[in-house]
């Protein structure tokens, strides 16, 4: 052998031990060396420092002071926070701190004799694994936090971050929590109750990253789209937790939408009255019934969705929404109206105020220009009425080729593509697509035509 065997095998060669797997034999052999005293267990914790030992200007100091005399001493509480020196210069090699003479030359806190500052610094990890804690009570003079403060609003109800920070700011602020709570400054066991990790921008299939040159200057796509965009953008393309796959021709999609949404208003300004709540379904036509329908389930879908974390399928509810206002307003009977229509007033007010959380800049502006008072934030949030949802469903016929193969039940409920879902997945239009399917076409409510390969 030129070298060490390190995989599992069968130990020879060694005395007492041989014939056991080397994997069973490590214990018997720390038995062994512990009682003739020759070694003992250990346990080693393999943690990357991204704390502690930062040689870096920005980091916040360490509060060591080293003397020849008495060694390592810690700085006085009365002389914290020490505070970062101006004269230093960045020569791009070592710790720029060590470039200071005015910060690292003091005198010892104990014999007052000429000593050194620790220059390494700690990363800004530090205060983010526990300033939540802080938050809680920002005032407090004595302690880092009121300890009955933080037993109120602790512990944090939603943790939000990239994969990163669930390998490094969730473990430390974890760990920072389990430390406060051992040294009696909290009773909390664990910093947060819920984590959603999520995902990467991505641009052609690589993580956008500054370091690898393929980074979007946000500055320009706001300038161009406005940050509304840019943002609904973000929350539309990809669920909170997937890879979003930067597109500016999907921002430039986006922007169509809020264009839409905003044309819409303006130009039917005199089809909006005052703000509408309560309106009778007995009295309503099929348009109207229709349009409430879809009103209430933007509602009921938009509420549910945001609490999950589901704003790409929230937005879709939106843009169904603003399509049936188009189909709505569009119709001869609503323009030879001179007074303004219910319905429609409910429906522009409720597609505002269901926007504001993705786009708050355009959906306040378009508040104020439908005539409503206040602040959409501190508007009270929509509720949906179930009477508005009770759509009953109808039968329709799908067709393979030309010829019927079978029916589904729809209602108004199901988008297109949950209708073609439930079409492609009749046993008997398996059976007759099983080669592939060039075309489906969904003619709403009456029926599905399919073309097979």
């Amino acid at each position: 052998m030129k070298c060490a065997y390190v995989d599992e095998g069968v130990l020879i060669n060694s005395n007492e031990f041989d014939g056991l797997r080397n994997t069973d034999a490590m214990e018997k052999i720390t038995v062994h060396l512990e009682g003739v005293k020759m070694g003992k267990h250990s346990v080693s914790y393999r943690l990357r420092d991204w704390l502690i030992s930062r040689q870096r200007f920005w980091g916040t100091p360490i509060p060591v002071i080293y003397c020849d005399s008495c060694g390592m001493v810690p700085v006085p509480e009365k002389e914290l926070p020490i505070v970062l020196p101006d004269d230093i210069e960045f020569t791009g090699r070592g710790n720029p701190l060590e470039t200071s003479p005015s910060f690292q030359n003091c005198l010892c806190p104990e014999c007052r004799k000429p000593a050194h500052r620790e220059t390494d610094t700690m990363d800004t990890f530090v205060d983010s694994s526990w300033y939540f804690f802080r938050y809680t009570s920002p005032d407090c003079d004595q302690l880092p936090f009121d300890k009955e403060k933080a037993e109120y609003w602790m512990s944090v109800d939603q943790y939000i971050g990239g994969i990163e920070h669930a390998i490094m700011h969730l473990l430390y602020s974890r760990f920072f929590t389990k430390a406060l709570r051992d040294i009696g400054l909290t009773e909390e066991d664990e910093p947060f109750k819920r984590l959603l990790t999520q995902g990467m921008v991505l641009v052609d299939g690589a993580v956008m990253s500054k370091s690898k040159g393929n980074a979007v200057d946000p500055e320009e796509m706001i300038e161009k789209y406005g940050v509304d965009t840019i943002r609904l953008f973000i929350l539309f393309s990809a669920p909170p937790v997937k890879e979003l796959e930067w597109s500016e021709e999907g921002v430039s999609g986006v922007n169509r939408f809020i264009h839409r949404v905003w044309n819409i208003i303006v130009e039917n300004l005199s089809s909006i009255g005052d703000d509408i709540r309560d309106i009778d379904c007995n009295n309503l036509d099929n348009s109207e019934k229709s349009l409430m329908f879809r009103i209430n389930y933007a509602i009921k879908k938009v509420t549910y969705d945001i609490d999950r974390f589901h704003f790409n399928t929230a937005i879709s509810a939106l843009m169904e929404l603003a399509n049936e206002l188009y189909k709505f307003v569009s119709k001869v009977e609503l323009k030879k109206e001179k007074d303004s229509n219910p319905v429609f007033t409910l429906g522009i007010s409720t597609l505002v105020q269901l926007l504001s959380p993705f786009t708050p800049h355009v959906a306040e502006e378009l508040w104020s220009i439908i005539g409503r008072s206040g602040v959409l934030s501190t508007i009270t949030w929509p509720v949906y009425k179930q009477e508005f949802l009770e759509i009953k469903e109808r039968k329709i016929a799908v067709q393979v080729n030309g010829k019927v193969r079978g029916t589904i039940m729809v209602s108004d409920m199901d988008s297109e593509d949950i209708v073609k879902e439930k079409a492609k997945n009749l046993e008997n239009v398996k059976k007759y697509t099983n080669s592939g399917i060039k075309k489906i076409i969904y003619i709403k409510n009456k029926i599905v035509s399919i073309v097979a390969d």
